[in-house]
């Protein structure tokens, strides 16, 4: 029975890769756990199992008469609850053999007559357990070292906390925090999903995955890349609202090999695949620049930019795009901005060709005439604003075009916003705005005069 446990043993060695040596030391502390249980136990022994024959003895151990007590240390034992403290006595302090020679300790053998049946069931059980803490530990082993890495599963169940993913040998979670809202996990479905965290517990390693990280875009990227997965094109920055779009600056380290068409594919076959793994995920693929302003214009792609505007200290750009581009570059509730932001890490300020020009005539004529007068509010068709200085109680000049906007305003009882004084600056306009004000004896054309003076 012995040496039928010794080769169960090196049969499992061999076959589950479990030392041993390992599962003999467990065996010889399990049965010397057992044996303390038996009536008249020696207070001090040890178990030894011969490592060639199998056989198993329990020895008592003694120490000479006057020899010095070599404790392992240990804190103060806490007294148990419910216990009178008159009665109670902690236990002695655990003897360290591993202090003593061999010659200075008498080992008696102390074997049991029985101990052949007690250690074909304690053998059992070890073994069975240690084959089990060992799986778990090499499980874990096996995925801690593939955080960030897709793996492919297979949904087991699903309910508004978390589902579970069917990994093969684990089951992995994906939490609510990590699912992507527009997406359905229905049972049996196949799923990829990036690993990002490992735990260990005691019913094996506890595996989280996500479907909501940038890293599964890169890694799905890598699969159907063959340039990505070789070196040769990398993926520099990623921007993602999982379920809607991603935004991916590439760049490539070989001449001659265009990053960007490398992951489009032919005929859109490989971002294809990634975008039909993503449930429809829109994708941009933007080539990564060193240079700010190009990187910014790009990353705001699909709209069209006219002019970026860097400040280097400050890491914000002011990107100026034609007036028909404005909506596309902020994109449905700011997206498109947000994304190019998140993936260049500037602040990015976007304004309309029309309303940077008239910014820019604010800021060079300012609010005020040189002497100190309110300047003039209306526009020129020039897109800037009027050189000349108001006219009181209104905040136009004398020009007739520009004093008829006092008149549509002192009608209207308020001040014409920004946008109608720009309307205003052409014949259709100045219609227009005109009709706001049906009271107001209001006549002659609103075209203006380019040529004002000082009025």
């Amino acid at each position: 029975m012995n040496r039928e446990i010794i080769e169960a043993i090196k049969q499992i060695e061999r076959e589950k890769g479990i030392d041993s040596e390992t599962l003999l030391i467990a065996l010889e502390d399990a049965l010397l756990a057992a044996y303390k249980k038996t009536p008249d136990a020696a207070e001090h022994a040890r178990v030894e199992i011969d490592r060639e024959t199998g056989e198993m003895r329990v020895f008592q151990l003694v120490l000479p008469e006057g020899e010095e007590l070599r404790t392992l240390p240990r804190e103060e034992p806490e007294m148990p609850e419910g216990v009178d403290p008159a009665e109670w006595e902690p236990p002695p302090p655990e003897i360290d053999w591993s202090a003593y020679a061999d010659a200075e300790i008498q080992a008696i053998d102390v074997t049991p007559d029985n101990f052949g049946r007690i250690a074909a069931q304690t053998a059992k059980q070890v073994i069975l357990q240690r084959i089990r803490e060992a799986e778990r530990e090499m499980m874990y082993e096996e995925y801690v070292d593939r955080v960030g890495d897709v793996v492919t599963g297979i949904i087991q169940q699903s309910d508004s906390r978390y589902t579970l993913v069917d990994l093969g040998r684990v089951e992995a979670l994906l939490p609510e925090s990590e699912q992507v809202h527009s997406e359905r996990y229905d049972h049996g479905a196949r799923i990829k999903a990036v690993i990002t965290e490992v735990r260990s517990s005691t019913k094996g390693p506890q595996v989280i995955v996500s479907r909501r990280s940038d890293q599964l875009v890169r890694e799905l990227f890598k699969l159907e890349v063959p340039e990505m997965a070789d070196g040769l094109v990398e993926i520099k920055g990623v921007a993602r609202e999982p379920g809607w779009r991603s935004k991916i600056a590439v760049i490539s380290h070989v001449q001659g090999v265009d990053p960007v068409g490398a992951c489009v594919g032919p005929r859109g076959s490989r971002v294809r695949m990634v975008v039909s793994e993503l449930r429809g995920e829109k994708i941009d693929i933007i080539p990564f620049n060193e240079e700010p302003a190009r990187y910014v214009a790009k990353a705001l792609s699909p709209a069209r930019v006219r002019e970026v505007l860097v400040d280097d200290e400050e890491r914000q750009a002011t990107v100026i795009v034609p007036d028909d581009q404005l909506s596309l570059a902020i994109g449905r509730e700011g997206m498109n901005a947000r994304l190019a932001a998140r993936l260049t890490g500037w602040r990015i300020d976007i304004k309309s060709e029309s309303t940077f020009a008239r910014e820019e005539a604010e800021d060079e004529f300012g609010d005020e005439t040189e002497s100190g007068v309110a300047r003039c509010a209306a526009m020129l068709r020039t897109g800037k604003r009027c050189p000349n200085a108001a006219v009181p109680p209104t905040r136009y000049c004398a020009l007739p075009a520009h004093a008829r906007l006092g008149e549509v305003e002192a009608s209207l009882g308020r001040p014409l916003t920004p946008e109608e004084v720009e309307e205003a600056s052409t014949p259709k306009g100045w219609e227009r705005v005109s009709e706001l004000a049906p009271a107001a004896a209001v006549s002659g054309s609103g075209e203006v005069d380019e040529e004002g003076g000082d009025g």
